[in-house]
């Protein structure tokens, strides 16, 4: 069968050359003889693989020599409760923006092991904006300042980054990375699930600053120590090895195919552009986020009637158009364009949108 245009927010779609040199390596890696599902992670060629994938992302994302690349699993989720055991170390306080789902799960985790407060939310407004925080309303005490960079249930992300002085920004970009350049020299500690776009689900992808390693609380499980997977190059344990070379074979695909991370960049504005405005002009569909704060990936829209929305859900599904159902906390729909959505895939979904806005106003 044809394959369908996949909006989902994650596991996401895959680019097709990243499907089609997996599937030919699947048997045979590189003439070792066997598959990488199968290879020994302590093996030289699984090494390199592993190597490599560090080494592009830190080309790709130009990640300076005094961060780590940490493999990890537990998805982003973990992380809540990593940062602040290894982190909140200091003066104990952390402050937190909550703008989303994640980052209110992430607080909420935070909570349990020292001082957490909530400097600001949207939640007023069901989360459809970034709230704007001055570095006044900061502890300059705290350990850290967690925020998610793109909320993908509601369809913020942060344009402009607070300013947090000389507190470690902490940033959870699993919706965002690779989808453009960011300075990682502005955060302390950036992670990301990969599921979105960077590789399928399985492997999480922690960015640290070496300073920050080594300040873990004392009841901090050992795999729950940043310096226990520093120390040991992400091998402590066996890694999700499989994700790791999925993971390489996207970066590779965006270093060689796409052009680095500024070509990226300029796909998804053009993508996310064509969409917004399709929506900004329609009699039928609305945005739901306030436009300085849209997202380049996630793009939530309603008609305004929950039937309708149902039925838009239903045909669009038969015309090969799926997971455009929104998140359920929410409604509506939600077409997540992710690194690996084509142009065409957008173009041809708005030509579907426009469809249906005439059958059914």
């Amino acid at each position: 069968m044809a394959r369908v245009y996949n909006f989902s927010a994650g596991p996401s779609m895959l680019p097709e050359a990243v499907l089609t040199k997996a599937a030919a390596e699947m048997l045979d890696y590189e003439g070792s003889g066997q598959s990488v599902m199968e290879m020994s992670h302590r093996s030289k060629v699984y090494q390199s693989i592993i190597d490599t994938a560090e080494a592009l992302l830190r080309e790709i994302m130009n990640i300076p020599d005094n961060y780590k690349v940490l493999f990890l699993q537990g998805g982003a989720s973990s992380q809540f409760a990593m940062v602040p055991m290894n982190l909140m170390t200091g003066s104990g306080k952390a402050d937190y923006i909550i703008t989303g789902q994640w980052a209110k799960k992430a607080y909420k985790e935070a909570a349990r092991y020292g001082n957490a407060r909530v400097v600001a939310s949207s939640e007023d407004k069901t989360f459809s904006y970034i709230p704007k925080v001055a570095k006044a309303d900061l502890d300059p005490e705290a350990d850290y300042v967690h925020i998610c960079m793109n909320n993908t249930i509601y369809g913020t992300v942060y344009h402009d980054l607070p300013d947090t002085g000389d507190v470690p920004l902490v940033a959870d970009i699993s919706s965002c990375v690779l989808s453009k350049p960011i300075d990682v020299s502005k955060f302390g500690i950036l992670y990301a699930g990969a599921q979105k776009n960077m590789a399928p689900s399985g492997v999480t992808v922690v960015i640290i600053r070496e300073d920050l390693i080594g300040k873990a609380m004392d009841i901090t499980p050992t795999m729950f120590n940043y310096q226990t997977h520093a120390d040991n190059g992400s091998m402590f344990n066996t890694p999700p090895c499989y994700t790791i070379y999925v993971m390489k074979l996207v970066l590779e695909w965006i270093k060689n195919e796409v052009g680095g991370l500024e070509q990226m960049q300029a796909i998804n504005e053009k993508k996310a552009k064509m969409l917004y405005d399709f929506l900004d002009n329609s009699k039928l569909f609305k945005g739901t986020v306030v436009p300085e704060d849209r997202s380049l990936m996630n793009v939530p829209f309603v008609t305004g009637n929950e039937e309708l929305d149902a039925k838009f859900v239903k045909e669009s599904t038969a015309a090969g158009f799926v997971n455009l159902k929104g998140h359920r906390s929410v409604g509506g729909m939600r077409a997540s364009i992710y690194n690996a959505m084509p142009v065409e895939g957008v173009e041809k979904l708005i030509a579907f949108m426009q469809k249906f806005e005439e059958e059914n106003t």
